[in-house]
């Protein structure tokens, strides 16, 4: 289950590209979890993701 609160998602999944999964796909595929519906929870405090730095920014 992903952290409720922005700012520690937002940690929780850089962490996660960064040690474990080589693109966003990946970790929405580990974690069971909805790409469109998590960029649109980390857009709503300003980030978005950059596959070239595989991190949201």
């Amino acid at each position: 289950m992903l952290p409720q609160d922005p700012m520690i998602l937002l940690s929780y999944v850089n962490t996660k590209l960064r040690d474990r999964d080589r693109d966003l796909d990946a970790f929405c595929d580990r974690e069971d979890a909805d790409e469109a519906a998590l960029c649109a929870r980390l857009a709503q405090v300003g980030y978005a993701y950059d596959p070239q730095r595989n991190q949201f920014i």
